[in-house]
């Protein structure tokens, strides 16, 4: 049985980077929605600070990637969804608060509310 390999922080980092750019948040859309500074996502994409289960999970999720993502060096097969080149920042932003809602008369809350706010256009 050949050993399986260790996956680096600087390899993690990367697929971090690289997950962010296509999604093309900032570094800076990114941190605020971890609530960590900018210079913590520099961290965590350039391997120098290692990524605990709980932050990994939350990456994840805000990225829209299961967390095998991070696991895997074929990051293109492992994409939970489609690329969208056309949803702006907005919108991918939008989408990633509306994922961390966990209530559902809260999500249904919010569905109200942007369609009454695209109807006033």
């Amino acid at each position: 049985m050949q050993p399986s390999k260790t996956i680096t922080s600087i390899e993690i980092g990367a697929a971090l980077k690289q997950r962010r750019r296509e999604l093309g948040i900032s570094q800076e859309k990114l941190a605020e929605i971890l609530n960590v500074s900018y210079q913590q996502v520099q961290r965590y994409e350039s391997g120098v600070n290692k990524l605990n289960v709980e932050n990994i999970q939350l990456i994840a999720e805000t990225l829209s990637v299961p967390i095998t993502f991070f696991f895997s060096s074929d990051y293109e097969q492992t994409v939970a969804e489609p690329q969208s080149p056309y949803i702006s920042v907005e919108e991918k932003s939008l989408l990633a608060y509306f994922r961390k809602i966990k209530d559902k008369n809260d999500k249904q809350m919010v569905i109200n509310v942007a369609r009454l706010a695209a109807k006033q256009q």
